[in-house]
């Protein structure tokens, strides 16, 4: 891929950024390795398992009704885990040591997760296109006349409110 000596250059300026970075890394979705910068982790196996993870919450977030997946964070007795959507076709995993300040981890993880994915995401556009026909020009929308355009008006809500007060009376 074009972008990766790009990505790569991302990953290290974050490592600089956050000096409790035990390691980054990018991959694709299809849990492929884009670029990475993780001694002594096999980043093949990173890649993977953060694939799993994320589609395991992205299903949870859809199920309970949180929206498209984000981001995830796992911490381990020595560390953390952190995992970034990164456009539409990447995900950015960062590895940090347990003394980290987990909102600047967050911030620096978001922020290269939306830099990495302008970069992978631009990268893809080319290959899209070149994968995608043409479609023909759409056609110019019919005039419309007065009655077409008219509204029907919207009824007001009500609400009904229930109240459990109780009277008490002395003799």
């Amino acid at each position: 891929m074009a972008a990766e000596a790009d990505i790569l250059e991302e990953l290290r300026r974050l490592r600089a950024r956050v000096p409790q970075l035990t390691g980054a890394l990018a991959a694709g979705t299809d849990g492929l390795v884009l670029a990475q910068d993780t001694p002594g982790v096999d980043p093949q196996n990173v890649a993977a398992l953060t694939t799993t993870a994320r589609g395991l919450a992205a299903q949870l977030a859809d199920a309970t009704g949180q929206g498209d997946f984000r981001e995830l964070l796992v911490r381990g007795v020595y560390g953390y885990v952190a995992t970034y959507a990164a456009g539409r076709g990447a995900v950015l995993t960062l590895l940090a040591q347990d003394r980290v300040n987990v909102g600047r981890l967050h911030l620096e993880g978001r922020r290269a997760g939306a830099r990495i994915g302008e970069l992978v995401d631009a990268a893809a556009a080319p290959e899209t296109a070149a994968a995608t026909p043409a479609k023909p020009p759409a056609k110019a929308p019919a005039k419309t006349t007065t009655a077409a355009r008219t509204r029907t008006p919207r009824t007001p809500r009500t609400t009904t409110t229930t109240s459990n007060a109780r009277t008490t009376t002395e003799s």
